[in-house]
């Protein structure tokens, strides 16, 4: 098998550039940022949520879904496992939270919200199969017969029938370094076969990832190699007799990509950064449905020679950060380039190239994943109706904190 890395293609597509669209379209989260730095309210590196636009883009991706017959699990890693942000979009009918490792899965258990897909990029280990089996899971996806196997042996001890997800890998499929795993398309006819005898678990969908990308030459989210591997799983098991799997398609769920996935056959999406306006194709199309819902903010922390130095610590190597809106007042603030430190530093400071006034805010907006960062997490409600108010604050892995 023969797969190609996505660094290669990663380093051909634009580098979304965000600040300038949370600016344009989402002005008062960015007035917010550097008012609540300025006031105390936060602190220096510290994501600020927006309650209300995610909620409005939760709503706008539902409705695309609900209309194309595509289900959505939808995936907060990106924002820090958010509890509040979960528990919102389950009100509103989403049907679970598609945890692609077993921590968020704990998290969203210990905040008793359902869970839909589990495992999707890191299987579940087996010190933890009780906790997240017992929370009954939508479906669990798995990459070998052994993990199958250890599913079933809790399950038929806790009494509990679980559906499970297979990961299929295709010639030509494109991965993620550090993503490997999965059941190659020669071999799951007898994984299949091996799984049927096993008891208290059956086969309940295939999956794959990246099945759906950007690309900036086409200007527009395009089918991978891997979607046609799904297909392709998904018609081997349909000849075993295997009826409504679930065909589980990401990335880039949004509101524009759901009508291609239900083309595609597929029946569920997950959509993460979609849900804040912050795929790639919302950097290159301002006009698209969903709006930017977080913005970093920090705060100058000093000057040396005749650079400037923020507070970092919510540094994500491929978000492509470029620019931070430096200032006391949204009046006075001025864009002002940024250099993240390289991939041999830690992230202390982000580098401002110009001198600017200490203890001034430095608001960014960049393509990010909270969860691998040490950042705050700060939820502001009632934006929208010009009557913000702090509806809590919490680490970048989903607890609440008391700053």
């Amino acid at each position: 098998r023969k797969t190609e890395p996505l660094k290669k293609r990663e380093e051909k597509e634009r580098c979304p550039v965000f600040l300038k669209t949370v600016m344009e379209r989402n002005q008062p989260l960015v007035r917010l940022g550097i008012e609540w730095q300025q006031n105390g309210v936060i602190l220096p590196d510290t994501y600020l949520l927006d309650y209300d636009t995610i909620l409005e883009n939760a709503r706008s991706i539902k409705q695309a879904g609900d209309a194309n017959g595509v289900q959505n699990f939808f995936m907060l890693k990106q924002i820090g496992r958010n509890p509040l942000i979960a528990r919102a979009l389950t009100d509103m009918g989403y049907v679970g939270a598609v945890c692609v490792d077993f921590r968020e899965a704990l998290t969203m258990v210990e905040n008793q919200i359902p869970l839909g897909n589990v495992g999707h990029l890191v299987q579940i280990p087996r010190a933890a199969l009780k906790k997240i089996l017992r929370a009954k899971p939508v479906i669990v996806t798995v990459y070998t017969l052994e993990k199958a196997r250890e599913i079933s042996a809790v399950c038929t001890e806790l009494g509990l029938h679980q559906k499970l997800m297979l990961r299929v890998l295709g010639e030509g499929d494109m991965l993620y370094s550090g993503q490997y795993g999965g059941f190659e398309l020669q071999e799951l006819d007898s994984a299949v076969r091996a799984i049927e005898a096993m008891p208290n678990v059956e086969v309940g969908g295939v999956c794959s990832f990246p099945c759906f990308l950007y690309d900036e030459a086409a200007q527009d989210i395009l089918p991978m190699p891997n979607l046609r591997t799904v297909q392709t799983a998904a018609e081997m098991l349909r000849a075993r007799g295997y009826r409504d799997l679930m065909l589980n398609t990401p990335s880039a769920t949004c509101t524009h990509s759901i009508p291609m996935i239900a083309a595609a056959g597929g029946t569920h999406g997950e959509p993460g950064h979609g849900l804040t306006g912050t795929t790639p194709y919302h950097a290159g199309h301002p006009d698209a449905e969903e709006r930017p819902g977080y913005l970093y903010v920090s705060e100058v922390s000093h000057n040396l020679g005749d650079k400037a130095y923020c507070y970092g610590g919510g540094h994500y190597r491929r978000g492509h950060m470029k620019n931070a809106l430096v200032g006391t007042t949204p009046e006075n603030a001025k864009v002002v380039p940024v250099l993240p430190p390289d991939d041999s530093s830690i992230d202390y400071h982000f580098e401002l190239q110009q001198n600017c006034p200490v203890s001034a805010a430095a608001v960014m907006a960049f393509r990010t994943q909270f969860f691998v960062t040490r950042s705050r997490v700060a939820v502001v409600k009632g934006l929208s109706s010009g009557k913000p108010e702090l509806a809590g604050l919490y680490s970048a892995l989903g607890e609440p904190v008391r700053e």
